[in-house]
């Protein structure tokens, strides 16, 4: 039998990847029920986007009494995320929240804290937690097979021009908050909280933004260290996104993160695979549709979260400090 759609409304189209929308349009999971954006500019410009094509626009109290809605996807302007997150959990609503989780690690406790009291999901919008080759690599780290990791390592940079640089300069967290925070989710996933997380800031380019465009931060731990970079000036730099985990027992090495082949060697032979260095070739793949999978099992209470609250909280946590911003 056909399973019940589950009802979903987003709000907001500001943020940089809100036209995700598309993925539950095409789910046989959810029946999109209306998007909000009170921003009449924003709604003009994104809003033409065909992926709202055909949707009922709504103000956001019209879409928060929509009878039966489960969901809200949160995509609004980053400075608006928590905001409209803690309205959504207050009424009762599973959120897809968009990264980074705000500036206000505060608030995002509270939202956490409150979602957790309601069993409701904050799943948040970090689009590599489903890439082919990061389950890869969970599923070789839970077996044991690259056994303890000692080191990590990893980048993720492009160029962006002078009209994007202008709304990231909004942010003083620079390319860590922006895109540094898709790969720290990743290193705690692998590593979990750090004891110490350290932060080296530079604007290198001659564009006058302020923009805090060459990062790189270094996550301490008993028996490992991590290093994440982020750039806003890389020429081709989507090509060289890579996450590399370094264990007792072997190497895992994802290069490019977009469309992801993996390079790995063991120590001794691990099921199918040989000792030594092999090759996995995946390419592209779509981001968001497996996301969007997984939350509706959560909702359905097929399965549990992947991600628990207090591991999006040490992410955000980390995420700050890395960002070289304060905590409270």
């Amino acid at each position: 039998m056909a399973k019940e759609k589950i009802k979903y409304g987003q709000i907001g189209v500001g943020h940089a990847h809100a036209s995700k929308m598309s993925v539950y349009r095409q789910s046989d999971d959810f029946e999109v029920v209306g998007v909000v954006e009170p921003n009449a500019e924003l709604r003009k410009t994104r809003g033409s986007h065909p992926t709202y094509k055909g949707l009922k626009w709504m103000t956001q109290e019209e879409l928060l009494n929509t009878p039966g809605l489960q969901v809200v996807g949160v995509e609004t302007e980053v400075k608006h995320l928590l905001d409209v997150a803690e309205t959504s959990i207050k009424a009762g609503m599973h959120i897809h929240l968009d990264k980074p989780a705000g500036s206000n690690l505060p608030q995002f406790k509270r939202i956490l804290d409150e979602a957790a009291r309601k069993h409701l999901l904050v799943q948040m919008g970090y689009m590599y937690r489903y890439n082919p080759a990061v389950v890869m690599m969970r599923e070789f780290l839970q077996k044991g097979w690259l056994g303890d990791p000692f080191e990590v390592h990893t980048v993720m940079s492009k160029v962006v021009g002078a009209s994007s640089r202008r709304g990231l300069a909004e942010y003083p967290g620079g390319m860590i908050f922006e895109l540094g925070c898709h790969i720290i989710d990743l290193v705690i996933g692998v590593l979990g909280r750090p004891t110490e997380v350290h932060s080296f800031r530079q604007h290198v380019s001659p564009i006058d933004d302020g923009l805090v465009d060459n990062m790189l931060a270094t996550l301490v731990y008993p028996k490992s260290i991590a290093t994440v970079k982020s750039s806003a000036q890389e020429v081709e730099g989507f090509s060289r996104r890579h996450f590399v985990v370094c264990g007792s027992e072997g190497t895992f090495h994802i290069e490019p993160l977009d469309a992801p082949n993996v390079r790995f060697a063991l120590s001794k032979d691990r099921g199918d695979f040989k000792r030594g260095y092999q090759t996995k070739k995946i390419g592209n793949y779509a981001r968001y549709v497996a996301d969007a999978a997984d939350m509706a099992k959560i909702i359905r209470g097929e399965k549990d979260s992947d991600f628990s609250y207090e591991h999006d909280y040490r992410v955000q946590e980390t995420v700050l400090k890395a960002s070289g911003l304060p905590l409270d």
